[in-house]
């Protein structure tokens, strides 16, 4: 049986969330999806564990009963949740029917008192809290009963151990985005928090803390920041503060799910600055490393009175002052919080809104202790639109407590302006790889870089009034564009603007001579560029170029353009045949982490020749592609554990055939190793889910999997669904008009809408049939190809991944080169003369007319 695959429980997931969708906010009905989801992997998790003692007690010479007896037992569960009958997933599917939210609420109750590690998480998920005027029906809550045994989730089905929390993780962004602004309560986009975990570097031995950890995404990053550099990440103390409860329980189970125990989350509803919640010995625990994302712009209540219930705990946190209570301005106070809870040698990474920078009055007198006792290390502005529930851009402060800061660092304040490094997405932006390497270089760096990173000293921070504003400092908005009013008078493009993009033309394969010619009556004879009469200071374009269109066709299509552009395709395709035995050998854990960083350091190596890349762009390149193909990586590493034999033989590797080959290739099959076709088999297991989901089936049928294992099959179902589609639009258009032809392309000019409608029923027969078979067909095809041939699908696929990365980012690069020449023909094509002698021409005309008319 194929593993369970992540695309696979991501759709599973979405399709429960569907079931509630447009009944209430994602914010109000994320709790049942999450408690259904716990109850369901909790209860079979229970089975796997309840079956393998079933089985040892056998083996020790019990009979069934006794076994089955000694499995009740939950000393037998140390290692895992004991599930009582009460809440296991059996009695919840067949027995509760009525009273389904009451069943579901016992179930979790029963779940929880049996497992110490869940004290107070589910409690806080009610399946019969009402939702407006009304609560959930038994009805929904049967059909996500009924959904969600679908899918049984055992870790052993899993294509990779982690899946389920990296669903989890999945599961609780689209919530975010379902809910727009109050996504931003509970959920911070993982590029960001990505980036400050990077920031911070916690280490084993170290204790990581957010004082508002929302779903405790900054904590698990942590976590997988030590992982990853090769650290024991079981040597890492977590803890963290949440006001509200049923944040806090998403955020304990996002721990379970991610194999995550001992992690140290309090929650109590006054929040940290009123009650902070890490105490020892009546004092607060202090921490190596602090990583938050507070909520912005907070009121909080002081007191005024020891004696005052409200009275805040430990003023001594804020001895930089108290900023006032009203008017949404707790930011500072969450920052002074950190800092007091931070050890002498410790960092703090956090977000805060920009107002904090500059801001006057008590803010003011904040700031300024702040950098009189060098406790700013380094300010980061970062882009709009990046955070839930803010279009504004915010930034990121990091800070570290006096004397704490390296001796390079000391007196001095790094300001990094990152406001136009992001990719625009359709509803948020976001980070991408280049963009978190770019500023991590400059963090790390100690060098200033124009128009992007700027050491600034105490002294002119108090020359500026402490005012850290960060374009300020660092300003990045782009020079004019330049302007010839020669040009725009008289004509021509000047060759000093055409000379300044030299680089960008070179390094493209672009040679401007081919759209450019001097223009006659202009020169200059210190003027040189290119393959230019370097006599000539303004140029014109060529007789061949009579459109802007024109420009776009004459780069595309030129030898030169294509040349670099074939160049770093080969690169990367001769790169990645001198890596793929790395990656066939890659196992898990240390396995996967070495991997990567031998990837990032020898993909960087082979594309320095390519210098219309930088090596942020290079290194982004294959860090998404890493991101985009870990499920693959981790379900092959974990595959190949199993398989316990390591690589795939070196002589299956040399002799790997592509899928045309395959009669080459038959007496392969017998390898006795089966990591590849056990892959291909997941592959085709999410493809054929997604082909039965209407909302995705026409997607499918372009997975890597289809197109190399059924291409003319594939391309057949493709060809038919068109067909559906072109003849339901036309018998649609037939019964709203009387006019049967109208519009109707030349293929079905002689039917009648009777005919059509005969038509479309044959066609639709024949898709569904079609579709019916290729289920058949695509299964059939992946169990009849050898090993071998799963290798050569697999590893092309990887590949193909990759080379789509690159030649966007060479797409990219070719746009800039036609949009400098664009720019130019909007400035310079038509001239003031040309213009004038337009206007008097047609003011002749106009003339004319009124003459011909009579008016003069």
């Amino acid at each position: 049986m194929a593993r369970l695959t992540l695309p696979q429980l991501e759709a599973h997931l979405f399709g429960a969330a569907d079931i509630l969708r447009g009944s209430m906010e994602a914010s109000a009905y994320k709790e049942y999806i999450f408690g259904m989801l716990f109850l369901k992997y909790a209860s079979d998790q229970f089975d796997a564990e309840r079956e393998k003692i079933v089985a040892e007690q056998r083996r020790q010479g019990r009979s069934q009963a006794e076994a089955e007896e000694r499995a009740e037992r939950p000393s037998f569960y140390s290692d895992s949740l004991f599930v009582p009958e009460a809440a296991r997933w059996a009695h919840i599917r067949d027995h509760v029917m009525k009273q389904v939210g009451s069943g579901l609420n016992k179930a979790l109750a029963a779940l929880e008192e049996e497992n110490y590690s869940l004290n107070g998480v589910l409690q806080h998920i009610d399946f019969n809290r009402k939702v407006g005027q009304s609560q959930m029906s038994d009805k929904k809550l049967r059909d996500l009963i009924v959904h969600f045994n679908k899918q049984r989730l055992r870790v052993a089905d899993f294509e990779f151990p982690d899946l389920l929390g990296s669903a989890y993780e999945f599961l609780i962004k689209d919530f975010a985005d379902s809910a727009g602004k109050k996504g931003g309560e509970f959920y911070t986009p993982r590029d960001v928090v990505r980036m400050m975990v990077q920031i911070a570097r916690p280490q084993p031995g170290m204790s990581v803390y957010d004082p508002a950890h929302g779903s405790g995404g900054m904590l698990i990053l942590s976590r997988e920041y030590v992982e990853d550099s090769g650290g024991d990440p079981r040597n890492l103390y977590l803890a963290g503060q949440e006001k509200d409860g049923s944040v806090w329980a998403i955020a304990k189970m996002n721990m379970l799910l991610h194999g995550i125990k001992d992690a140290d989350l309090r929650q109590n509803a006054d929040g940290t600055l009123e009650e902070p919640a890490h105490l020892e010995g009546g004092e607060l625990i202090r921490f190596d490393r602090v990583i938050t994302n507070p909520p912005f712009s907070m009121n909080y209540s002081r007191g005024t009175d020891d004696a005052d219930k409200d009275h805040i705990p430990f003023p001594e946190r804020f001895h930089y002052g108290w900023t006032p209570e009203k008017g949404k301005k707790a930011d500072l106070m969450f920052v002074q919080h950190m800092l007091a809870v931070s050890r002498l040698d410790g960092m703090v990474v956090t977000v805060m809104p920009h107002g904090v920078l500059f801001r006057g009055g008590e803010e003011g007198r904040i700031r300024t202790g702040l950098l009189d006792d060098d406790v700013i290390d380094t300010v980061i502005g970062l882009g709009p639109n990046l955070f839930y529930g803010t279009g504004i851009p915010a930034c990121i402060l990091v800070l570290r407590p006096p004397g704490a800061k390296p001796k390079e660092r000391q007196g001095k304040v790094l300001f990094i302006n990152a406001d136009r490094d992001y990719y625009e997405g359709r509803a948020q932006n976001y980070l991408e790889p280049e963009h978190t390497d770019k500023i991590l270089a400059a963090y790390q760096g100690y060098e200033d870089i124009p128009k992007f990173a700027r050491f600034v000293t105490r002294e002119e921070l108090a020359e500026n009034d402490d005012n850290l504003n960060i374009r300020r400092y660092v300003d990045t908005t782009p020079p004019p564009e330049p302007q010839d009013v020669r040009a725009h008078l008289h004509g021509g493009i000047p060759q000093a603007e055409v000379a300044a993009k030299a680089e960008l033309f070179a390094t493209h394969g672009f040679d401007p001579a081919v759209v450019f010619e001097p223009k006659p009556g202009h020169s200059d004879s210190s003027s040189a560029h290119s393959g230019l009469d370097p006599g000539s200071q303004y140029l014109q374009f060529r007789e061949s170029v009579t459109e802007k269109s024109d420009l776009r066709r004459i780069v595309e299509t030129d030898a030169g353009v294509l040349a670099v552009e074939a160049a770093v395709t080969q690169i990367v395709t001769d790169w990645w045949g001198r890596v793929t035995a790395q990656i066939d050998a890659v196992t898990s854990g240390e396995g996967l982490v070495k991997l990567r960083h031998q990837l990032l350091s020898d993909f960087a190596k082979s594309l320095s020749e390519v210098t219309f890349l930088d090596r942020f762009a290079v290194r982004g390149i294959i860090a998404t592609w890493w991101n985009q193909t870990l499920a693959d990586l981790k379900a092959l590493a974990h595959l190949r554990d199993e398989d316990g034999q390591g690589k795939v033989c070196s002589s299956l590797r040399s002799s790997t055939p592509s899928l045309a080959s395959r009669e080459s290739s038959n007496a392969l099959s017998a390898q006795p190793s089966s990591v590849y076709r056990q892959m291909v088999a997941s592959w085709v297991a999410t493809t054929l889910d997604a082909l039965a989901d209407a909302r995705s089936s026409r997607a499918a049928l372009e997975d890597d999997v289809v197109v190399r294992l059924l291409p003319e099959y594939r391309d057949h179902l493709m060809a038919l669904e068109s067909q559906v589609a072109d003849i339901t639009a036309r018998v649609k258009a037939a019964e709203t008009t009387d006019n049967e032809d109208d519009g109707a392309e030349p293929d079905y000019d002689e039917l009648s809408p009777e005919a059509l409608k005969v038509l479309l029923t044959a066609k639709r027969r024949e898709l569904k049939t079609r579709k019916a078979q290729f289920t058949t067909a695509l299964k059939d095809a992946s169990e009849a190809i050898s090993e071998a041939e799963a290798l050569a699908l697999v590893m092309d696929s990887l590949r193909d991944t990759l080379l789509v990365l690159v030649t966007r980012k060479v797409v990219a690069h070719r746009r800039q080169v036609i949009a400098a020449l664009e720019t130019w023909w909007d400035k310079y094509k038509v001239s003031l003369a040309e213009l004038d002698a337009e206007r008097e021409a047609a003011a002749d005309r106009l003339a004319g007319y009124l003459k011909g008319l009579g008016y003069e």
